[in-house]
C-alpha cells in the first residue's frame, strides 16, 4: 500500500517536473536520513553542498547518481538555492521543492504539495509548521511571528509561516526574477518579490521536528540584521511603488467611472468617511509634493482610518493637462497674500517654477489651493452621498 502511495507520487512528480532541491552545510548527523527519506519518493535531487567543512563530501559520494553542486567556500542558504534553481531550470524542470537537511523537516509531506499545486497551477507554496509544538525553540516562534508581520505590511498578505525552509517554487518564475541577498534573507526576498508580480503564496501544513541532531547554522545577531535592513528596503518600495503601482493597475483595469462607482458609491463606508477621503486625496493632490501624492495619500488614510482607495484616486488630481492650472492658481493666490504682481502665462509658468522664481508666492499659494480644493471636493462629494442615499432609500420605500 505505502509502495503504491509512493510510486503514485513518483509519478506526479515527474508529470509536473518537478524536482527536490537540498542545499546543505555542515550537517553530517542529518544529511544521510534526510537525502533517504526523499529518495522514497523521487531521484530527481540536486544537492547544493555550500562549501561543508564536515564529512558532508564523503557522505554524498555514497549517491553518485544525484546531480550535485559543490561550492568551495560557504556562499549562505541563498545563493545555493540560487544555483539549485538555475540548474533546475536547465534540465528542464518547472517546479523545485526544497527541504532543508538538518533533519526538521519530513519528506512524506511531500505529497501536500503536490496536490496543492495541481489546484493552484504556478504558486509558490511554503511549508506552514506548528511553531507551537513543544520542540519549537523560542527564538524561532518569535522569529517566525516577525517575519510574518513584514511579510503582510509588504505584500498585504497573512501568511501562518515565512520562514520554512520546506517549500515549492514555480522555476520559470525564479528564473525570471533578479535578487541581491545570498543567505537566509534570501528565502523573505523570494516570496515578497513573487507576491508582487502577482504569484500566489500561501502555506500548506507540514510537520515539524527539532530534536539535538539539528544544527542551525543562523547567527542570532548577523542574520537577524541582514533580514532588517532587507525588511527596511523592501517595506520602502511597497509602499513608494509597488502599493501605488497596483492601485493605479486597478483604476485603469476597471476605468475610472467603474472604480468610483465600486469604491465610493457601493463602499461601505460612511458618506463622510468618503467625503474625507476625497478630502484628503485632493488635498495632497494639489501639494506640491510631485512624485509622492500616492504614498502621501495611502500612508495619511491609513493613519487617519480612510479609504485608501478613494485618497489615492483623488491624489491623481494633478495629471499632466491639468498642472499648468494647479502652478497658475498657486501663484495667483500666493500673489495675493504677499501683494505680489504675477506676471505670467500658460507659456512660461513652468519655466519660472523650475527656476525657483517666486517659489515663496508658489509654496504658500499651492497649499491654499490644496485647502481650498479639499473643502470644495470634500464639500460636494459629502452633499451628493447624503443626496444619493436619500433618494435611495426613498426609493426602497
Amino acid at each position: 500500500m505505502i509502495a503504491n502511495k509512493h510510486q503514485e507520487i513518483l509519478t506526479e512528480l515527474s508529470d509536473l517536473k518537478c524536482c527536490v532541491l537540498i542545499p546543505t552545510y555542515n550537517n553530517e548527523k542529518t544529511l544521510h536520513k534526510v537525502i533517504e527519506s526523499v529518495l522514497a519518493y523521487t531521484s530527481d535531487i540536486i544537492i547544493i553542498n555550500d562549501g561543508s567543512t564536515d564529512s558532508t563530501s564523503t557522505i554524498l559520494e555514497n549517491f553518485p547518481s544525484l546531480i550535485q553542486i559543490h561550492f568551495l567556500m560557504n556562499k549562505g542558504k541563498g545563493m545555493a538555492l540560487r544555483a539549485g534553481f538555475k540548474k533546475a531550470f536547465a534540465d528542464g524542470f518547472d517546479y523545485a521543492i526544497t527541504i532543508d537537511s538538518d533533519g526538521q523537516h519530513y519528506a512524506d509531506d511531500i505529497p501536500v504539495f503536490v496536490n496543492e499545486i495541481k489546484n493552484n497551477e504556478g504558486a509558490l507554496l511554503i511549508g506552514s509548521r506548528n511553531m507551537s509544538h513543544e520542540s519549537v525553540p523560542g527564538g524561532s516562534s518569535f522569529g517566525n511571528k516577525f517575519s510574518n508581520f513584514w511579510f503582510w505590511a509588504e505584500t498585504g498578505i497573512k501568511l501562518n509561516d515565512t520562514q520554512s525552509g520546506f517549500r515549492l517554487y514555480p522555476l520559470k518564475l525564479m528564473n525570471a526574477m533578479k535578487f541581491y541577498t545570498s543567505k537566509f534573507e534570501f528565502e523573505i526576498e523570494s516570496i515578497v518579490k513573487a507576491s508582487w508580480r502577482g504569484v500566489v503564496v500561501k502555506n500548506v501544513p507540514i510537520k515539524v521536528l527539532y530534536n539535538d541532531e539539528r544544527v542551525s547554522h543562523f547567527r542570532p545577531y548577523k542574520d537577524f540584521a541582514r533580514i532588517s535592513v532587507l525588511n527596511t528596503w523592501l517595506i520602502l518600495v511597497a509602499l513608494l511603488y509597488i502599493k501605488p503601482r497596483d492601485l493605479y493597475r486597478k483604476m485603469r483595469k476597471k476605468g475610472f467611472k467603474k472604480f468610483f462607482a465600486e469604491n465610493v458609491l457601493k463602499s461601505d463606508d460612511s458618506p463622510k468617511k468618503k467625503s474625507l477621503s476625497i478630502a484628503l486625496g485632493v488635498f495632497l493632490g494639489l501639494t506640491p509634493f510631485w512624485g509622492f501624492h500616492g504614498i502621501l495619500s495611502l500612508s495619511l488614510a491609513a493613519v487617519f482610518k480612510l479609504n485608501k482607495a478613494i485618497a489615492f484616486a483623488f491624489s491623481n488630481i494633478s495629471i499632466p493637462p491639468l498642472i499648468p492650472f494647479i502652478i497658475y492658481g498657486s501663484l495667483e493666490l500666493g500673489g495675493l497674500v504677499f501683494g505680489t504682481e504675477i506676471k505670467l502665462d500658460f507659456d512660461n509658468i513652468v519655466e519660472n517654477v523650475k527656476l525657483l522664481k517666486q517659489v515663496k508666492e508658489f509654496l504658500v499659494g499651492s497649499f491654499i489651493l490644496a485647502t481650498l480644493g479639499a473643502i470644495v471636493f470634500g464639500t460636494t462629494g459629502y452633499l451628493y452621498l447624503i443626496f444619493r442615499a436619500k433618494n435611495k432609500h426613498e426609493h426602497i420605500q
